[in-house]
């Protein structure tokens, strides 16, 4: 009897799952089912470029049955439970979904109604509907002060906020606006990122572009009225455009459940990627606990990791400890304004070591940004 294998979320993770099962596993090996609440599969990196107009929103989906493998059944419906005891998954309408193993690559939402004003009178760019909003209040905007922050830890694409910051010094130059403004970056904690290593490179990178920093700010509320974004410590920073990323969820059904925290996060051992006190159950990608950036690319790392415990249970074997696995690998690119990146590669036990932001690493990202559809959904690399 082939093996009743479901995963929840059709972004990075779960595409990349299904799509290196369907080549390790024959149709009588396994039914291999994605469940998605979106026919689209989104490239939420470009975002970013969104709301300077430099890159089309409507160019970063992609229809996600084109990018899964012919094998693999795409089912487009919400999730609105689990019944760990029976191993069903609920969905809307009342249809269920029996699993012998289960993948929970959900992925993250930005919440901006956790704070009190900030839906009502901030911006963001982590959705389309949210980045075509900043960008039409940036071709509005002629001058003035400008916050953008860090609502809330953890949220997806730890460097975003860094990018978005030292774009938009690039965006406002061009238009002989920055003379005009002054932009003041917030971050929660005592530095401006989270890891040391890459703090001690961006300070200068910040002083260099005459950009103020408030660290230690833990957003507390927004004033609409007198538009001032209200700390935590009692810190009050007053605005013309406020840019602040939202605190981040796990998906709303995670809620609640055994193995998830009040946030919906999931606790997954780290190595293994298994959920844990779950038999056959892995997470991976932004829907986890592990603390550990929430990008693209540690998904990407992640499955086949998650792919190779799958195979093991079906084939009633043990994974083979060469690829069973997950060493805390990420790497991502870090835009620093005018044509320059740097790149961040780390894993649990390396610290990332932030090179010089310089012109190739930007052309890089702008490569990779075209080539995602190809190479990392379908597994090619």
């Amino acid at each position: 009897m082939s093996q009743r294998i479901v995963i929840l979320g059709g972004g990075t993770g779960g595409t990349l799952v299904a799509n290196l099962l369907a080549k390790r596993l024959s149709a009588s090996q396994a039914n291999i089912t994605v469940v998605s609440d979106s026919t689209q599969h989104l490239y939420q990196p470009g975002w970013l470029y969104v709301p300077f107009g430099w890159q089309a929103a409507e160019a970063l989906s992609r229809d996600e049955r084109r990018l899964l493998n012919p094998q693999v059944t795409l089912l487009h419906a919400p999730v609105t439970g689990l019944d760990l005891e029976g191993r069903v998954v609920k969905l809307e309408g009342g249809q269920t979904l029996p699993y012998d193993s289960l993948v929970i690559a959900t992925g993250s939402r930005p919440t901006p109604e956790d704070v009190e004003g900030l839906q009502e009178a901030g911006h963001h760019f982590y959705t389309e509907a949210a980045a075509l909003a900043l960008k039409a209040a940036l071709e509005s905007f002629k001058g003035g002060r400008i916050v953008v922050g860090v609502g809330g830890l953890p949220h997806k694409c730890p460097v975003a906020p860094l990018e978005f910051t030292f774009l938009l010094d690039d965006y406002l130059r061009r238009k002989g606006l920055r003379d005009a403004t002054s932009i003041t970056y917030t971050y929660p904690i005592n530095r401006p990122f989270t890891i040391e290593s890459v703090s001690k490179t961006v300070v200068p990178l910040l002083a260099a572009k005459n950009i103020a920093v408030e660290t230690f700010f833990n957003l507390e509320s927004v004033n609409v009225a007198t538009k001032t974004a209200i700390s935590m410590e009692g810190t009050e920073l007053p605005f013309d455009l406020l840019v602040m990323i939202p605190p981040h969820r796990g998906a709303a059904f995670l809620e609640g459940l055994p193995f998830s925290d009040p946030q919906g996060w999931v606790a997954t051992d780290r190595s293994s990627l298994a959920v844990k006190g779950q038999e056959g159950v892995y997470a991976l990608g932004d829907a986890t606990d592990i603390p550990i950036s929430k990008a693209g690319s540690t998904a990407h790392y992640q499955a086949p990791v998650v792919v190779e415990h799958i195979v093991a249970r079906v084939e009633g074997r043990a994974p083979n400890p060469k690829h069973a696995v997950y060493d805390g690998k990420v790497i991502c690119f870090l835009e620093s304004g005018h044509d320059r990146a740097s790149i961040l590669s780390f894993n649990y036990a390396h610290p990332p070591v932030m090179p010089a932001p310089n012109a190739f690493h930007h052309y890089g990202k702008m490569a990779f940004n075209r080539a995602y559809w190809y190479l990392v959904p379908t597994g090619l690399i």
